[in-house]
């Protein structure tokens, strides 16, 4: 199956993504330069759906943060001279989708390689049988 999209969630929203899309998201809580894993909620494409996919996971990278447009809040209450304004602006995170597909192999195939070590290393640190001698009565 090819997969040509996916949907995310990230922040408590949900996002349809493809490869190489760049999306500005609420602030998150990893570096810029770092890649993560969001949840994968549907990948689709060629036909093809299937929810909450298992063995499938996007990759995505922080490339920065910025910040949004800027909210103007007026307030304003008649013939008493009350008005008060206020601004705001999201703190947002760039990201990138870098790769949509099935979990990479080499990481599945590294526990395995390790767990087939650790019984050998367990017997070469096994102590040796100690020998007890007695003494005869003479």
């Amino acid at each position: 199956m090819l997969i040509t999209y996916a949907i995310i969630s990230l922040g408590g929203k949900q996002y349809r993504v493809q490869e190489g899309q760049r999306l500005l998201v609420d602030q998150l809580a990893h570096d810029a330069g770092k890649t993560f894993h969001p949840d994968v909620l549907f990948v689709g494409g060629d036909g093809k759906a299937e929810f909450v996919p298992k063995g499938t996971q996007v990759t995505a990278k922080v490339l920065g943060s910025a910040l949004g447009d800027k909210i103007r809040i007026g307030k304003y209450k008649k013939r008493t001279g009350y008005r008060r304004h206020n601004g705001f602006r999201a703190s947002l995170s760039r990201v990138q989708i870098e790769s949509i597909g099935t979990k990479t192999t080499r990481a599945a195939a590294a526990p395995k390689a390790e767990a087939a070590e650790k019984p050998k290393a367990a017997a070469a640190r096994k102590p040796a049988a100690k020998k007890t001698t007695t003494k005869k009565a003479e």
